[in-house]
């Protein structure tokens, strides 16, 4: 049968169409207020429109999608005053996973980091913001899984997803990439220092910039 190895109904078919969906959103292919059509996303995943429901309902609850009344779905759009909220939330959790990464951090991870500081730095000289913002992601996202704080993990994952727009625009504003690699740098140095201290305090400096820099 074709569509054994995706099928279109049922709980595999939701979870399908859910991965698909919320990448879609993070990494900006559908915008803030994008209409959801059922019918069009069903058509575009090869699922029925009850998996896609399904998924939207859980992407409301994670705060990537708002039903309208009489309406159907939309991309939640994000506020600048609810996206410092979230980065001040982010702030208490990142701080805890810097802090736990830079006790547990093995050897090997730390010349992760230190190769991903050094290709943020190659992308602002090479003024390539994008790559600088997707390596930003990605040094956020190695500090949180060497930390070993799942729940932290997990309630992050949650709240970055709300912040995609955000971090893009903030990417793509002059000076802002330069100013940021100095901060993330700081980041690795605190980590490979295995100071939790400091690696805490580095986080929160950071993030206090990137609030300044929403405001802006």
């Amino acid at each position: 049968m074709p569509n054994e190895a995706r099928p279109s109904s049922g709980e595999q078919a939701k979870q399908l169409a859910l991965t698909r969906l919320r990448q879609a959103i993070m990494h900006g292919e559908m915008a803030p207020a994008q209409r959801l059509v059922e019918n069009e996303l069903a058509e575009r995943f090869g699922v029925t429109r009850a998996s896609i429901r399904a998924a939207l309902i859980e992407l409301e609850a994670q705060g990537l999608v708002e039903r309208i009344r009489n309406r159907g779905s939309r991309v939640r759009v994000v506020s600048v005053e609810e996206a410092v909220a979230i980065t001040e939330c982010r702030m208490a959790l990142e701080g805890l996973c810097a802090a736990k990464a830079a006790v547990a951090v093995s050897d090997e991870q730390l010349a992760e980091l230190t190769g991903l500081g050094t290709a943020m730095q190659k992308a602002v000289a090479d003024g390539e913001p994008v790559t600088y913002s997707e390596l930003n992601h990605a040094l956020h996202a190695r500090i949180r899984e060497f930390s070993g704080q799942r729940t932290a993990v997990e309630l992050l994952e949650r709240l970055n997803a709300q912040l995609v727009r955000h971090r893009f625009q903030l990417a793509l504003r002059p000076g802002r990439p330069q100013q940021s690699l100095k901060e993330h740098l700081a980041m690795i140095e605190a980590i490979r220092a295995r100071d939790p201290q400091a690696a805490e305090a580095a986080v929160r400096a950071h993030l206090t910039s990137v609030i300044d820099a929403l405001r802006d």
